[in-house]
């Protein structure tokens, strides 16, 4: 049968209106990463991007970039960065105040108590100031210790800046990391292990910091293991696995099933890309925003 031009046009029109009741305005698929163009997204899981991420573009040009993406906030910034985020319209929902709160010298080792303690006490007062709700900490490594002891000076050492934690309204965030690849002999490298350390120390104000990238590769289960545990995580961390970089189709991880998860269970804080980009920085984050806005 012979196809007319004047078939062919109805046909076209019929499609874009087709497209058109698909791709409903204030949704995220409304605007191309790369394009420009800021799109509404559905709002359902805050975002955030880790400040390491992006290497040494300037704090300023990486906020507008960000907020042109529709992110809210920065992570890992210390103090003196703070107000920076602020004027940009941006919050740094986990802090990192560095010196004694390290990876492999935590909370796991009684004679690190003081000088972590001493850097939270202030670190807590500043960010309640600040409006800055998460403070990330650190087991530290296991060093021949066994996890039941270290357990145990975890929860002695958390225990005695919960109760500031808690009058001050910052969360203290221990963050699960893996021992296999990236972080070898560090403690908090199970969500178990973590969950038994925020139950033992009994505090709204200690949770976890729970990162996929190392989780996947520790333990697997991301999705079932964060429904059963969301009260016990206050913050996430993506990246690709393997390779830490783009959450593309490159890795083994469905970010949008794990974003959906998260928010099916009700969380309201953030969720931060901590990867890095295998291009265009800006641009690797604005596809991350786009595959976690659920």
């Amino acid at each position: 049968m012979a196809f007319d031009p004047g078939r062919r046009g109805v046909l076209r029109g019929a499609a874009a209106l087709a497209v058109a009741a698909v791709a409903r305005p204030g949704r995220a698929q409304d605007a191309k990463p790369g394009s420009g163009a800021t799109a509404p997204g559905n709002g359902r899981l805050k975002q955030s991007v880790s400040r390491w991420c992006l290497g040494k573009m300037p704090l300023d040009e990486m906020c507008e970039g960000l907020v042109r993406i529709g992110y809210q906030g920065v992570d890992l910034l210390g103090p003196e960065d703070w107000a920076t985020v602020r004027k940009h319209g941006l919050v740094c929902p986990m802090a990192m105040l560095g010196g004694a709160l390290n990876i492999p010298k935590g909370f796991n080792r009684v004679e690190n108590h003081p000088a972590i303690l001493e850097a939270l006490r202030k670190g807590v007062d500043l960010a309640a100031d600040a409006g800055v709700p998460n403070i990330v900490c650190f087991s530290g490594n296991r060093e021949g210790m066994s996890d039941a002891e270290g357990l145990e000076n975890c929860a002695k050492g958390l225990g005695q800046i919960a109760s500031q934690a808690e009058k001050k309204g910052v969360t203290l965030c221990v963050e699960l990391l893996n021992s296999k690849v990236d972080h070898k002999d560090y403690m908090c490298d199970h969500t178990a292990w973590g969950a038994a350390l925020v139950r033992k120390v009994g505090s709204p104000r200690v949770k976890l910091l729970y990162d996929i990238y190392h989780m996947q590769i520790m333990e697997g289960d991301v999705i079932r293991t964060i429904r059963e545990n969301i009260g016990a995580l206050a913050h996430f961390h993506t990246a690709g696995v393997p390779g830490r970089h783009d959450l593309d189709g490159s890795q083994e991880l469905n970010y949008g099933a794990i974003c959906r998860a998260i928010v099916d269970t009700g969380f309201t804080g953030f969720l931060a890309q901590e990867f890095t980009p295998k291009g265009d920085p800006l641009r690797a984050m604005e596809e991350a925003f786009h595959i976690c806005d659920v």
